[in-house]
């Protein structure tokens, strides 16, 4: 999809989503043709013209200003993740004429970091913008387990490809939504990621989920939260995950997973850690063809 096409179908998506009630504007009865706002409300709530919010919605947003902008988002109430959504497409449009180069995606962790891993008291694993699962430490294998079974495992591939899915996320719906909305995010900072855009089309081809998920134009950064897992080995866990980006590897972030003290979840951690004790898992970066050894806790 060009730049175009994806500025034009976000900012109807978040028109049809704005109210005229939500707007503070008087609505005055009769049938809309679409949900939301109309071109006309949104170009007067930004205090621009009808013609230039057209050209806008249109996918023409090479060259506004950070100001409109800025109105723009302030009109259609976009949260703090879907007004950078905005701002990134709009200086990927700026940039689309222009030759850009980048650095091959990371598949690989440091040593030192790998250490810092491992001496980690909860389960961790970094991945990369497409979701690629590139290390971890023993906990947070144990607690993926069913995402380490692919040669190149995938976070994203797992949640709309793998059958196991739809047990192990206990909100499997919640979890797509999400999958879709954060490639998305990622997509917008850079198109020029051609195993982020490869990863998007193979999904959009092979699972009608993802199509459904990622036509409702959403964004999402994935930060801190509950979610509750149902691990194959040990049962539901509810854990609080957070994430990190890593200093000096851009593209890489580290989420690390805990739970409440004394709480049901944290004999389910300790039951994992028992269970990880006894496999083999090979306990360095995913697809370095290392060896498998038994990991002791």
């Amino acid at each position: 999809m060009s730049t175009k096409d994806e500025v034009r179908e976000f900012l109807i998506s978040r028109r049809a989503h704005v109210t005229p009630e939500q707007a503070g504007l008087p609505d005055y009865g009769g049938e809309r043709r679409v949900p939301g706002l109309r071109r006309e409300e949104v170009a007067m709530l930004a205090g621009v013209s009808l013609d230039y919010y057209t050209r806008l919605e249109r996918g023409n947003i090479r060259g506004a200003s950070e100001s409109v902008l800025n109105a723009i988002a302030r009109a259609l109430q976009l949260n703090d993740v879907e007004r950078e959504h905005l701002f990134d497409l709009a200086r990927t449009a700026l940039a689309a004429s222009a030759a850009r180069s980048r650095k091959p995606t990371k598949r690989s962790v440091r040593a030192s970091v790998q250490r810092v891993l491992h001496n980690l008291a909860v389960p961790a694993v970094v991945y990369n913008a497409q979701q690629d699962l590139i290390a971890s430490n023993l906990m947070g294998r144990a607690l993926f387990s069913p995402h380490f079974e692919a040669e190149k495992p995938n976070m994203a591939r797992f949640v709309f490809l793998d059958p196991r899915a739809k047990d192990y996320y206990v909100d499997w719906p919640l979890a797509r939504r999400m999958t879709a909305a954060m490639l998305r995010l990622e997509a917008g900072r850079d198109p020029l990621n051609s195993d982020l855009t490869g990863l998007i089309g193979e999904l959009s081809t092979r699972s009608p989920q993802f199509r459904k998920d990622w036509a409702g134009q959403d964004v999402h950064e994935h930060r801190t939260g509950q979610k509750v897992y149902r691990h194959p080995e040990v049962g539901e866990i509810e854990i609080t995950f957070d994430v990190f980006e890593m200093p000096g590897e851009t593209g890489l972030s580290i989420a690390t997973y805990s739970v409440d003290e004394g709480s049901e979840s944290a004999d389910k951690f300790a039951l994992l850690a028992s269970w990880a004790a006894t496999r083999e898992f090979d306990t360095k970066q995913p697809g370095s063809g290392s060896k498998s050894t038994t990991a002791t806790l």
